[in-house]
């Protein structure tokens, strides 16, 4: 278990260090996650076309956690529709939020369960979810999003 979780430790620093889609999108929807607890401040750009998630990437400052979490949900949402995206939003919250000791089928979250662990740090689940949270405003049309 310790290699697992050094390589999950490796992927989350390569994301946070080189993010993917850190870029803003011109003629894109914008919207604003802030964690008010720690600070962390993204701007995440989705276009949508036909219901599909067409193009997305953000800009802002946060942690190592809140950065490769933006960075991956990024690449994971890019080509699926509106409803297989808030799906994964779904399946990452529940992810990130349950009892560390519950048993989760994370298989189809793939890249996305190097985040299992922070569940284990109830103060670092804002961090891993602020990125998920400002995409499911987004796409539900809401420009500010906050993770109180």
């Amino acid at each position: 278990m310790s290699d697992l979780r050094d390589l999950y430790q490796e992927v989350i620093l390569d994301h946070s260090r080189r993010p993917r889609n850190f870029r803003k999108i011109e003629d894109a929807r914008a919207t604003v996650g802030y964690n008010p607890l720690c600070g962390d401040r993204l701007t995440l750009y989705v276009q949508v076309e036909d219901g599909v998630v067409r193009d997305a990437g953000f800009q802002g400052v946060g942690c190592a956690i809140s950065t490769a979490s933006a960075s991956m949900m990024t690449e994971a949402v890019k080509g699926k529709s509106v409803a297989e995206a808030e799906q994964l939003f779904e399946q990452f919250h529940r992810m990130v939020t349950a009892p560390p000791d519950e048993v989760l089928d994370t298989e189809e979250l793939e890249k996305l369960q190097v985040f299992s662990g922070v569940r284990e740090f109830p103060a670092r689940v804002k961090c891993a979810s602020l990125a998920w949270h400002t995409a499911h405003a987004a796409l539900n049309g809401v420009e500010e999003t906050s993770t109180e």
